[in-house]
This record gives C-alpha cells, structure tokens and sequence, in this order.
C-alpha cells in the first residue's frame, strides 16, 4: 500500500507539470499505464519513460518551462548514465529538436509527421469538402450517432472495453504499447476527454483527446472502431471531436504521428543514409502490417492546415543503430523479433483462412 501511495503521489506531481508546462502534443501520454516518471531535483520538470537494454527511451520530450529544457534535459541524461545507459527521446517536437541540433553529443532524425487543425475552423472544413460530407453522411445514414461521454463511464462500460479488443484483434500486429498504449483508460482520465459512437445500441467506436495545455488544444489520442462499424464511423469521431474541442475553447487538434510520412519535410533529408534507405525500405515492404500511405492519404483528406515534424534525439552521435533498436523495443514492450515472429504467424493464419473462406476477404467495410 505505501508503494501504491509513493506512486500516486508521484503521478499527480507529474500530472501538475503536465498541466502546467506540456507543450508536446504527447505531453500528456506520459501518464499513460507501462511509462516509469522521472522528476527532477527542482521539482520544475518530468520525463516520462521505459528501460531498454542500454537505453532510456522517453516519451516525447521533458515537461518542464521552455527555458529550463536544456537543463531538464541534461539533468536526465544525467541520470541515465549514472545507471550505464543512453537516452532516446521518440516523438519529440521542434523544441527540443531546436535545442538539441547543435549539441555535438546529439543527433536528430525525423520519423514522420503529424497533422494539425485549429478546431474552430473544422465545420467549415467539413461543410467545404465532398469527400468529408459524404463520409459523415454515410455513418449517419447507417444509424451512427456520437456522444461525448464521461471518461470513467467509458472506463467503466463493458461495451467500450468490448469494442476495443474487436478493434486490436483484426489488426495485423499484436498490440503496441509506450505512446501507442491502447489501454489509455486504464490510465490517468480526469483531463481527457472521450466520444462514443454506438448503433443499435451497439458500441462501434470511441476516441480518446488528451490535452495539449501549452497550445490550448488536445492530441486526438485513440480512435478505436469495431470491425463491424460502417463506413464513416472513425469520421463521425473525429467530426464530434472537433466540434467538441472548438466548443470547449481548443486551438490546437491533432491526429498524432504519421510514422515515416512524406509530410516530415526536409529534415527527413537530413537524416544519416542508412536511416532514409532502412524507412525507405519500411514504407515500401511493411504494407502488410502498417499501412503507412493509407494512414497518410486518410488524414490528408480530412484537410489539415499543416503538418509539423516530429523526431527522434539521441544523446549519442551519430544517430546509432542501437537507438532506433531501442525504441522498438518501447513500442514492442519486449522483443521485436519476438513481435514480428507473431505478427508474420498472424499474417499466415489469415492467408489460409481467406484462402479456406474466399469470401471473407476485405472485411465487413
């Protein structure tokens, strides 16, 4: 029981500096179940992280005052190697990338982007684009409707919980966790904000919004949606989403990392070579489990205003191998081998079900 005080007491100062400093649109995704919370000595910033052999990835970059990144930083770092590891920070953004550049123990590569909107301008957006309209119209002609839900009354119902492991079981990858956890209710939900859509009583989807308090606005975290929802359920979410958050005052929305975008824009080619042929190599072959273009052309039609970069820093230079090999790690909560070994047998139970079951193939739509 005292561990469990220590720990909610840790995770409620560090929930503070989040609302008080976060700045990363992951900023609040540190407080999500799986991440370890380092705070430091002045009690003014927190990096939210998991171990790796050799390596503390972080999630995001520190939360802490602009002016004192530099220092918050280093003083991780610091910490680390007093325990013989490296740091990667994943799914930093151009604050960090601006105070990290220069270091010459430093080295940033660019691992995609993410599409950003002012919600308040979403309704004319939607209003002013066929494709949007025709979507949305699809979902509500099917009997979709969305509302804004309580979080813990999302935590709480069967049919959500239900709906999301419908949603992991057909993807082609085991589940992901670090800042894709897909548990985020089973974490800390007093800021966040979530939509429900359901049919005939039916849960179809649900997305989770995770505030982004240095930009007055809000990561769209999680959009969950059943196999069976039709089509235009997971747009109806982000449609309710943004009306929402323009309702509540937000400035700033954003879907979260494309992985390997085109849209991450020259610093992409500033990356090492063997970073820009080995994601090169990724986009072209890794179809089969991550949909990199298909998750890229979805969210360019939905007319964001811009895309910003989002990046990698290592406190090793050049960019090492280890490190990317680290963040995998992160995402895999384990092995990679072990996650694609899964995947790939995954993969090959499908085949030879679609190959016994013809009609199956493509999905419900």
């Amino acid at each position: 029981m005292r561990d469990d005080a220590k720990q909610a007491e840790r995770l409620a100062v560090v929930r503070d500096l989040v609302l008080r400093h976060g700045w990363n649109s992951t900023c609040y995704q540190i407080l999500n179940p799986g991440l370890e919370h380092w705070v430091d000595s002045a009690g003014e910033g927190a990096v939210g992280f998991v171990r790796q052999p050799g390596y503390w990835v972080a999630a995001g970059a520190p939360v802490c005052p602009v002016d004192r990144l530099a220092e918050v930083s280093r003083a991780f770092e610091a910490a680390a190697a007093a325990a013989g590891c490296h740091v990667c920070y994943v799914g930093a953004q151009d604050r960090m990338r601006a105070v990290c550049e220069w270091r010459p123990d430093h080295a940033v590569v660019a691992i995609g982007a993410q599409p950003v909107w002012d919600p308040r301008a979403w309704a004319a957006v939607a209003a002013g684009h066929r494709s949007i309209r025709t979507q949305l119209n699809r979902g509500r002609n099917k009997g979709v409707g969305v509302t804004a839900w309580d979080p813990e009354r999302a935590r709480a119902d069967d049919r959500v919980r239900g709906c999301l492991r419908e949603w992991l079981a057909c993807k082609p990858l085991p589940p992901m966790h670090f800042m894709v956890e897909p548990d985020v209710l089973d974490g800390v939900v007093c800021d966040r904000r979530v939509w429900v859509a359901e049919r005939a009583g039916r849960v179809a989807g649900f997305a989770v919004a995770s505030p982004v308090p240095g930009r007055d606005g809000y990561l769209i975290e999680e959009i969950a949606r059943a196999p069976w929802a039709p089509n235009g359920t997971a747009e109806l979410l982000i449609d309710a989403c943004m009306r929402g958050l323009a309702e509540h005052g937000a400035l700033y929305a954003t879907l979260g990392l494309v992985a390997l975008a085109s849209r991450a824009g020259p610093w992409a080619g500033r990356n090492p070579l063997w970073v820009r042929v080995l994601f090169g190599w990724a986009r072209a072959h890794g179809r089969r489990f991550y949909n990199f273009d298909g998750l890229e052309r979805f969210r360019e039609k939905l007319r964001p205003a811009g895309w910003e970069g989002v990046y990698a820093v290592s406190n090793r230079r050049p960019f090492p191998p280890a490190a990317l090999w680290a963040m995998a790690g992160a995402f895999c909560a384990g092995s990679p081998v072990r996650m694609l070994t899964t995947a790939v047998g995954k993969a090959v139970k499908q085949e030879l079900c679609w190959a016994s079951h013809p009609a199956d193939r493509g999905g419900t739509g």
